[in-house]
């Protein structure tokens, strides 16, 4: 009895100190956000009277409308708001289209293989390893030729090239899991190539589908260097307009406003995992069996 008490105490001291650490690491992971925020609600004279975690004497919102809509980005000051659609116009399309490419190319490389499929697959999957510096003089020249340099067209395009190696992986993985019978028995119905991708594996794909769009969103719309190499005056998405603001001086640093910036140009990617993220790390793991 004794011996019984003792292992319960000894569990309970260990589920405590697990909580503890666990609190402490999202406290230490949540200040800088913290930090953040409080500092845009902060007047200049609280940033230079106050401590950097200290509570604004005053809760004002003029830094959030000066970064929206006045702010200096450079040359002008109009804000960050025609970036933010510049990145709107940009991530919505390549998301999408990139999602669909991957989608179609797993279903075929998974269900469908042909002679030389594995080494399709794999030519691909070395798409996913090759960084983003040794694609810059070849896709600048690409887009040169096509017209679409210095244009949002051009963005999409960029990131959908780079997008669909790692939108093939994903989609691959989660369909060979999908039984070859099902697709043998919708042949034996009568149902086409096109028939079993869209009635049939299409619906059973959602997680995915969540997994490949939170991935593509987060990596286009946090993208600095394809958007500072391809962009023009009119299409540079919103992280080259957070660096410019930043970057901007005249006369007192307005700390706020950076900040308040900088939230702005993260709630797309909060708002996007708040919505499914629920369906990220079962999508993921959905694969882990067979790919």
């Amino acid at each position: 009895m004794h011996s019984s008490s003792t292992s319960q105490g000894d569990n309970g001291l260990g589920r405590w100190l697990i909580y503890g650490v666990l609190a402490l690491m999202a406290l230490v992971y949540l200040l800088p956000l913290f930090v953040m925020l409080v500092t845009s609600f902060k007047t200049g004279t609280d940033i230079r009277t106050g401590s950097l975690i200290s509570l604004p004497q005053e809760w004002v919102t003029d830094s959030w409308q000066a970064a929206w809509g006045t702010a200096c980005t450079g040359v002008t000051c109009d804000g960050i708001k025609g970036y933010f659609w510049n990145s709107i116009k940009m991530v919505v399309p390549a998301v999408l289209i990139s999602t669909f490419i991957g989608a179609f190319n797993g279903y075929v490389i998974s269900k469908w293989r042909f002679k030389g499929s594995d080494l399709f697959f794999s030519l691909m999957l070395f798409g996913c390893f090759l960084p983003f510096q040794l694609v810059l003089l070849p896709m600048a020249a690409m887009l040169g030729k096509l017209g679409l340099a210095n244009t949002t067209t051009g963005l999409v395009l960029v990131h959908v090239i780079y997008g669909v190696a790692f939108t093939t992986l994903f989609f691959r993985n989660y369909y060979i899991n999908v039984p070859d019978e099902l697709v043998k028995a919708a042949k034996l119905d009568g149902a086409g190539f096109f028939t079993i991708f869209w009635a049939i594996l299409l619906p059973i794909s959602k997680p995915i589908i969540m997994v490949t769009i939170i991935w593509q969103f987060t990596s286009i719309w946090n993208d600095f260097l394809f958007g500072v190499v391809y962009s023009g005056a009119d299409s540079q998405p919103i992280t080259v307009a957070l660096n410019n603001l930043v970057n901007t001086s005249t006369g007192v640093k307005a700390y706020n406003v950076d900040m308040a910036a900088a939230i702005i140009a993260a709630l797309p990617t909060l708002f996007v995992y708040f919505v499914a993220g629920k369906y990220f790390v079962r999508g993921l793991t959905a694969g882990s069996v067979k790919g």
